[in-house]
C-alpha cells in the first residue's frame, strides 16, 4: 500500500441543534487504501462522509486533498476533486430513467446528449462489475437492490479517485459481493482509494488494508487490519463480546398458519413476476426466503400482505382467504409487514417519530380517544418503543429522516413488532443495522418464535438464514425452486437454487 496521502481529515467536528455527530476526527486515507468505517448506528459515520461529499459543511476542522486544503460545499466540488459516493439511502430521481439519473447534473454531456454513447459506457461498467440494469427503465420500476445497483454505476461513470461506499454490498446477492470485492481490489492496484462503511465485519476482515472504529462520534481507534480479528472489531464497536452464533430449539409444529397456492403476481410494467408459486408457514416458524434482489421476492410478500393483486391462486392465513383483499383487512387479521424500502413506503420521512410510530394504531384506542388523536398517549407510546429498542434520537417530535438510517429501521421494526402479529413479514430487517442492533433484532424474531408467532424473513444474508430459519423458500425469477430445511442444506446448495438449479437437481 502507497503511503501518499490522498484525504485529511484534521479536527472534524460537526454540531447540530440537539447533538454533537462528529467530535474532532482525524483521519488519513492513502493512496491505494481501503480503509473500513466502523461503529453503531448513530455513531456518525455517514455524517463523516457527507461532510467529505459536500452534503454538509464541517462546524470546525478541515479537510486536505493531495495536500492542499479544500472546502467542500457541494456534492459538484466533491467531484471535481474526484471524489464520489455510493449512498445509504439512494439519491435516485424516480421518476427518471436509469441513464437520466447517471449522467443527471454532469455539465460536460453538451446541449445533445449522446445517448448511443453513454448506454454503451453504461453497458461495459455493467459489465464489468456484474451489476445488469436495464438504462432505459424508470427508477421506481426497479427493486431496492437494481436501485443501489444504479447508485454503484452511477458512481464508477464519473470516474472517482477517491470513492466513500456507504455499505455497498447490502443488497448484492452472496455470489455478486466477491466480484465487487475484486473491483475493489483492482483499483487499489491503480492507486485508486475507498473510505468502505459497512457492518459486515466478514467484508472488513476480507477487503480492507485500515479500520477506523467511531463510537459517539468520535474516533475510539484506528488499527491495521492485520492486528485485528473480527471478535475484537466486535468488541470495540459494542464495548462487549457479540453473539454471532444463535442457537434455536428444532420444533415440530405441524399446524399450518399460512398457505400460499399457485398464485400469480405481475410487476409495476405489466410482466409475470411470481409464476405459479406455492409455499407454506407453520405457526412459530421462521420461513426464510432467499433470492438475489429483483426476482420476485418483494411482490410475492406484497401480495401477501395485500398490496398486490393475484389473478390466480389462492392464499389462506389462519383458516382464512385473504386472496386480494384489503391491506387493512390483512393486517387486522394479524399479519404485519416491514417492507424493503423502509423510506420510501415503511416511513414518512417528513413526518416525526410521534407520528411514524403511531401509523399501525392511530386509529386505535388508546391512541384515538373520541376520534381525535392523544399525542399525550401517542408521546408515550413512542418514548416505549425509543427506550425498549434503543433507539438513538435527540427529539422525538422532530423529522424522522434527521435519525440514522439503522434507527430509522429499528423504529420501523419496533412499530411492527409491538403489535403482537401472528405473521410477521419482514424484508431485510437487519439492513443497515450495526452488530448490537442485528444482534438484538435476531434475538427478538426468535423470541416470537418461541411465543408461536411466525415469521417470513427476506434476507440476502446467508449467514442470517441459516442461523435463525427454520427452513429456507429459494425463489429464482418468480418461481420456488425449492423450501429446504435450514439444518440439512448449505451455503453452496442454496447459491445454486439462487441462479436456478431446483432443489431436487442438486442433491
Amino acid at each position: 500500500m502507497n503511503k501518499t496521502v490522498v484525504l485529511k481529515a484534521e479536527g472534524i467536528t460537526k454540531r447540530f441543534p440537539e447533538t454533537i455527530a462528529n467530535d474532532n476526527i482525524n483521519l488519513e486515507l492513502h493512496k491505494g487504501e481501503i480503509h473500513a468505517l466502523l461503529g453503531e448506528n448513530g455513531a456518525g459515520k455517514t455524517t463523516f462522509m457527507n461532510m467529505l461529499y459536500g452534503i454538509y459543511m464541517p462546524s470546525e476542522g478541515s479537510i486536505y486533498i493531495n495536500g492542499e486544503k479544500v472546502d467542500i460545499k457541494t456534492p459538484f466540488d466533491a467531484i471535481n476533486y474526484g471524489i464520489g459516493m455510493v449512498h445509504q439511502h439512494f439519491m435516485l430521481v424516480e421518476s427518471l430513467t436509469v441513464l437520466e439519473n447517471i449522467i443527471l447534473g454532469l455539465k460536460n454531456q453538451g446541449v445533445i446528449i449522446n445517448k448511443t454513447k453513454i448506454k454503451k459506457e453504461i453497458k461495459e461498467i455493467s459489465e464489468r462489475y456484474s451489476l445488469k440494469v436495464n438504462p432505459e427503465q424508470k427508477i421506481w420500476q426497479l427493486s431496492v437492490g437494481e436501485q443501489q445497483k444504479v447508485e454503484i454505476i452511477k458512481v464508477l461513470f464519473r470516474g472517482a479517485n477517491i470513492l466513500i461506499l456507504d455499505e455497498p454490498t447490502a443488497v448484492l446477492r452472496p455470489q455478486e459481493t466477491e466480484p465487487l470485492f475484486e473491483i475493489m481490489r483492482k483499483m487499489k492496484q491503480d492507486n485508486k482509494s475507498m473510505f468502505f462503511i459497512t457492518h459486515k465485519l466478514d467484508e472488513v476482515m476480507a477487503v480492507s488494508d485500515t479500520i477506523s472504529v467511531l463510537r459517539k462520534g468520535k474516533v475510539v481507534r484506528t488499527i491495521l487490519k492485520k492486528d485485528t480479528t473480527k471478535e475484537k472489531l466486535a468488541e470495540m464497536m459494542v464495548g462487549r463480546a457479540v453473539l454471532f452464533d444463535f442457537k434455536k430449539e428444532k420444533k415440530e409444529t405441524k399446524e399450518k398458519l399460512l398457505d400460499v397456492s399457485n398464485i400469480e403476481v405481475y410487476s409495476d410494467i405489466g410482466l409475470k413476476i411470481i409464476d405459479n408459486a406455492s409455499m407454506d408457514v407453520m405457526k412459530g416458524e421462521i420461513l426464510g426466503i432467499a433470492g438475489v434482489s429483483g426476482n420476485g421476492q418483494k411482490e410475492l410478500v406484497q401480495t401477501i400482505a395485500g398490496l398486490r393483486k393475484t389473478p390466480k391462486g389462492k392464499i389462506v392465513f389462519d383458516n382464512i382467504d385473504i386472496t386480494n383483499k384489503s391491506p387493512r383487512f390483512i393486517a387486522e387479521s394479524g399479519i404485519n409487514y416491514i417492507p424493503a424500502d423502509r423510506i420510501g413506503m415503511g416511513l414518512a420521512s417528513d413526518l416525526s417519530c410521534i407520528d411514524n410510530a403511531i401509523m399501525r394504531n392511530y386509529y386505535k384506542k388508546p391512541i384515538l380517544s373520541k376520534c381525535i388523536i392523544n399525542y399525550k398517549k401517542a408521546k408515550s407510546y413512542t418514548d416505549k418503543i425509543v427506550k425498549m429498542f434503543n433507539i438513538a434520537v435527540a427529539d422525538i417530535s422532530s423529522p424522522i429522516k434527521l435519525l440514522s438510517g439503522g434507527n430509522m429501521q429499528k423504529l420501523l421494526f419496533a412499530r411492527e413488532l409491538l403489535e403482537k402479529p401472528k405473521l410477521l413479514i419482514a424484508s431485510y430487517p437487519t439492513r443497515g443495522l450495526d452488530l448490537a442492533s442485528t444482534e438484538f433484532v435476531r434475538l427478538k424474531m426468535l423470541k416470537i418464535r418461541e411465543e408461536n408467532m411466525s415469521v417470513i424473513l427476506i434476507s440476502e444474508d446467508l449467514d442470517e438464514l441459516l442461523s435463525i430459519s427454520d427452513r429456507i423458500a429459494i425463489i429464482y425469477k418468480g418461481q420456488i425452486m425449492g423450501i429446504v430445511d435450514s439444518d440439512t442444506v448449505n451455503k453452496n446448495q442454496i447459491g445454486l437454487m439462487m441462479a436456478g438449479k431446483r432443489f431436487k437437481d442438486i442433491q
